[in-house]
């Protein structure tokens, strides 16, 4: 997550998945287009008055473009874009006082279009424009995503943990109560009918018992002697372990866990001296467990996630079928998050990294120890 008061970290930091830096030049039709792939995907920044080589050229003295491009989510998005705005002041390359615009892009549950009726996702640094196909599951894919957003019912602010609550924010720099944050920043605590009412997100990142309301919102580790499971008189299971608690709760407990099963290996090295090493590169089971908690399915209340170690391999089940574009043969590179909130608050903690990055050094990792690719099994996608 990009730090959009630190005026080098916007110059310098990679364009990414949820990041863009554009001239105070950009025509207000393309602005929009950027707008509306940050909205369809997973939200975003774009810093207004920054090259492409990360020239600050500033926004002053510019003011009517300026208004036009604020216009942009209302004129040219349909339907329009929910954006947050600010200024940054900063230092132009002449060495004049100058200011940066900020707009902030909320993820949408709708999909939006501009005014050619064209539909673009971001995708890594790029903003895609889709095919028919594409937006069909685009639209597909939003009816099911924001779970998160949900009321849960009969859940009040006393199911509410404050005291974590005020550690996140102190973490994240919010400067206002915890109830201001639940309220006012993400929506955690929304009022319908008169009503103040806890959405799903809520209860798992912050909730005292997320379990009370999600009763499979856990993690179960089981591990078999051998390499397939048995049932019956042949059953070969040797451990079985249940994590529960909040989402940070369940990615700690669980990993940790399974740092503590996971085999080394010594060996002599070049230098004489022993070396060890763990069987599997950390990054690629970490990355797998908090993928799977991540973007879960939570809607799906009937099974929990299953972390499985057999003597040669370990497999982790999530409940719900692959989200948005993502497929198979594009995880490398596609990116579209079930659950924006909760991804938002494991990058905080550095479990999440760059959108798009995981998987990739995933790959990466597993090929640098000699070791098979990562093997993915989805059941089959409905519509």
């Amino acid at each position: 997550m990009i730090d959009t008061n630190n005026i080098e970290e916007l110059r310098f930091h990679t364009e990414t998945q949820l990041f863009d830096r554009k001239s105070a030049r950009i025509d207000s039709k393309a602005l929009a287009n950027l707008i509306i792939a940050f909205a369809n995907a997973d939200g975003g920044d774009a810093a207004i008055g920054i090259e492409d080589d990360g020239t600050i050229t500033g926004i002053d003295g510019q003011d009517k473009r300026i208004n036009e491009l604020l216009r942009a989510p209302l004129d040219y998005c349909v339907p329009s874009v929910s954006v947050d705005s600010k200024v940054v002041d900063c230092t132009d390359s002449k060495g004049q006082p100058n200011h940066i615009l900020i707009m902030h892009v909320f993820p949408s549950p709708q999909v939006h279009a501009n005014q050619a009726d064209e539909v673009y996702l971001r995708v890594g640094d790029k903003s895609k424009k889709l095919n028919f196909d594409q937006r069909l599951q685009l639209l597909y894919s939003k009816g099911a995503r924001f779970f998160e957003d949900t009321p849960v019912p009969n859940a009040t602010i006393d199911d509410i943990d404050l005291d974590f609550v005020a550690t996140y924010t102190k973490k994240i720099g919010y400067g206002r109560s915890p109830l201001n944050y639940l309220r006012g920043n993400k929506d955690f605590i929304i009022t319908r009918n008169g009503t103040e009412q806890i959405i799903s997100a809520a209860i798992l990142l912050f909730g005292k018992n997320p379990q009370r309301f999600f009763p499979r919102a856990r993690v179960r580790f089981i591990r078999y002697d051998g390499t397939e499971a048995k049932v019956g008189t042949e059953m070969n299971v040797i451990k079985d372990v249940i994590f529960e608690g909040k989402i940070l709760d369940m990615v700690q407990k669980s990993t940790e866990f399974v740092r503590s099963q996971i085999r080394e290996h010594s060996f002599l090295g070049k230098d004489g001296l022993f070396v060890t090493i763990p069987e599997l590169p950390e990054f690629c089971w970490t990355e797998l467990i908090v993928n799977a908690i991540a973007h879960r399915d939570y809607n799906i209340t009937g099974t929990d996630i299953q972390i499985k170690m057999f003597d040669d391999h370990i497999t982790v089940e999530s409940p719900g079928q692959l989200p948005g574009l993502v497929r198979p043969n594009n995880m490398r590179e596609m990116h579209f998050s079930r659950n924006p909130k909760i991804i938002e608050f494991l990058h905080v903690y550095e479990y999440v990294k760059e959108f798009g990055e995981g998987v990739d050094r995933m790959y990466r990792e597993m090929e640098n120890a000699g070791l098979p690719n990562p093997e993915y099994q989805f059941a089959r996608r409905e519509r």
